[in-house]
């Protein structure tokens, strides 16, 4: 997942220019395991499988808490530490409650729901009482890295949020667990993924430093497609008119508003025209998976050749 250095192809350098979707759950997932509420709330945990396990899992921390924040902040600072000073774009959590509940002692703190997909997720969950405290220790993780470990190329992204009110309370929270917007230069940004973050596009930007788009859940919801029905599944298509539509205003809403707007998606990678589209309304950054990224930079670069934009300031890409 890391490249710091340029990538040679077929003659070629390929420049990296950063991380633009660093996602906090594969770090939760693999090196850590345990539901941040299980570890909140340790002392009143009922079943005692999921106690020992959990006992047995941070023994050598005193305060359980400490092993969510000391892990989660390791791993982001390996990420950061290889790309420095370039920006590395943290996205807070984003589990559905059916993901969450998988994580050890999750099932005690996770609702069931019927559409995991449109519920209890991503900024929701971060000043509601149900997680407000796991909130805060992805919160106190980022804070270690960038004031600790001095890592202040780390950027925040918040994901699924909803309103613009539902922002201003997530940016409230972050200031009362000590992560202040514009303190030492943090930069929070906000995922563009629900239609009302194009509606409402000039509204979200007076709050957020900046946009990524995600394409796949702002196609998912623009056709109304859930993505976890097979029996629909085969209607999602990125490249709709109608997701173009919103993606083209999304794009001229944030560069009228002056802020920076990139997108996070696999469609630039598999579908040249597709790259070639986000390069003509004039996208600021374009992220990809490790395993795409060559036939996504090829992409963008035939598509700046195809508008004359080759002599232009190259769109950034990131991973």
């Amino acid at each position: 997942m890391v490249f710091p250095r340029p990538l040679l192809h077929s003659a070629l350098i390929f420049t990296i220019d950063g991380v633009g979707l660093l996602r906090m759950e594969f770090i939760i997932t693999h090196a850590i395991r345990i539901h941040p509420m299980a570890l909140v709330r340790f002392d009143h945990l009922q079943d005692a499988t999921v106690h020992e396990q959990i006992d047995s899992l941070t023994s050598q921390y005193t305060d359980k808490k400490e092993f969510f924040i000391d892990k989660l902040s390791q791993g982001i600072a390996t990420i950061a530490a290889a790309f420095y000073p370039k920006e590395v774009i943290v996205r807070m959590s984003d589990f559905k409650t059916n993901e969450y509940a998988q994580l050890i002692g999750g099932k005690d703190f996770e609702p069931e729901e019927e559409n995991p997909m449109l519920g209890f997720r991503g900024a929701s969950r971060y000043y509601n009482p149900l997680y407000r405290e796991g909130f805060g220790l992805e919160c106190a993780a980022i804070k270690r890295v960038r004031t600790d470990m001095g890592l202040d190329n780390v950027k925040v992204m918040i994901p699924f949020c909803r309103t613009v009110e539902e922002g201003r309370k997530v940016l409230e929270v972050m200031s009362g667990f000590g992560l202040e917007q514009g303190k030492n230069g943090l930069e929070v940004y906000v995922m563009a993924e629900l239609p009302s973050n194009v509606l409402q596009a000039a509204e979200f930007a007076d709050i957020f430093d900046g946009f990524s788009i995600g394409s796949n859940d702002l196609t998912q919801l623009t056709l109304g497609i859930d993505r976890d029905s097979a029996l629909v599944a085969d209607l999602f298509n990125e490249e709709d008119p109608a997701a173009r539509q919103m993606i083209t205003m999304m794009i001229a809403a944030a560069k009228k508003a002056g802020v920076q707007i990139g997108l996070c998606g696999q469609a630039p990678s598999d579908l040249p025209d597709f790259a070639a589209f986000l390069v003509e309304q004039g996208i600021n950054s374009i992220s990809f998976n490790p395993d795409a990224l060559l036939r996504g930079i090829s992409n963008i670069r035939l598509a700046e050749e195809k508008n004359n934009m080759a002599d232009n300031q190259p769109v950034p890409v990131l991973i």
